[in-house]
């Protein structure tokens, strides 16, 4: 039996951070960062069944041409998608009554739509972006047991790349869902790896008054190229996703709206119309 300091609940016998109850939610979920977007999307649900928040984490629950679809804000970063995933795996795969492990395995379809900054210039602001394989940098999956769904080779090439500091932690390069690739994937999407960085600042490098360890990292990220695969654009969650939903056995695909293009220095003149646009492309695919 799992005890009570590790799975968490609420006197109403919800999850204690998403203030959930296993009912509450759909097996097909969409991700978004900012609790604002929820309703960005369910404006567009034929109907709501449920919504609550806690903190910045906003779940509504309904139905999309028929299809029944839960949104989740899990706010920013890596640290947030652990307690997003390991309570949402906890919901449909845990007895939440007698805190027991159920016999039978639930798979959630887990869909990231979120904005993104494109780092080559061939991908251009106001595109889509499915990431095909994340590259951890930020180190929060090391404190699971991560070999079975890292990749060495692509891993090891990177860090001689460029130069990664021992000091760093290992970066772990993880791959999507093909079942959800497939079901989400079009002609009009762009495809890459996408790293996942532990801050908006430093960790992205990005310079107010502070130095950072490696001046030139962002442009040896740029360059790298292994077969092929390229990173193509920052964020703060996808790695932790793609990590915790394989470990977990879920299915895990990150949508981006390219906002910036940090190679040629551009910005969408109306990031608002590409955000909604690629909402509308990732619940039409999902109710296909």
């Amino acid at each position: 039996m799992i005890q009570e300091s590790e799975l968490i609940l609420n006197s109403d016998g919800s999850i204690y951070h998403l203030n959930l109850r296993p009912e509450n939610i759909a097996t097909d979920i969409i991700f978004v960062g900012d609790q604002d977007r929820v309703d960005k999307i369910t404006k567009h649900f034929d109907s709501v069944e449920f919504t609550t928040q806690k903190r910045e984490f906003k779940t509504s629950t309904g139905l999309y041409k028929g299809k029944r679809i839960s949104v989740i804000s899990t706010g920013i970063g890596p640290d947030n998608i652990d307690i997003v995933i390991n309570e949402l795996d906890a919901l449909v795969n845990i007895d939440l009554e007698t805190r027991t492990i159920k016999p039978t395995h639930t798979a959630l379809n887990i869909v990231r739509v979120g904005t993104s900054g494109s780092l080559q210039n061939d991908i251009p602001v106001d595109s889509f972006l499915m990431s095909t394989f994340s590259l951890d940098l930020n180190g929060m999956l090391l404190s699971y047991q991560v070999d079975e769904i890292s990749h060495p080779a692509i891993e090891n090439a990177f860090v001689k790349h460029t130069n990664w500091s021992a000091k760093k932690c290992h970066p772990i390069i993880v791959e999507n869902s093909k079942e959800l690739e497939a079901k989400i994937s079009s002609e009009k999407v762009f495809k890459g790896m996408t790293a996942t960085a532990g801050g908006f600042y430093g960790p992205q490098g990005r310079v107010l008054r502070l130095a950072l360890q490696d001046a030139d990292l962002n442009s040896k990220i740029d360059s790298f190229n292994f077969n092929g695969t390229r990173v193509t654009n920052l964020e703060m969650e996808t790695s932790a996703i793609y990590g915790l939903s394989k470990l977990l056995g879920h299915h895990a695909c990150s949508m981006n709206a390219i906002i910036a293009n940090r190679a040629n220095g551009t910005f969408s003149k109306d990031y608002g119309k590409v955000v909604d646009d690629l909402i509308l492309y990732t619940l039409d695919k999902l109710a296909e």
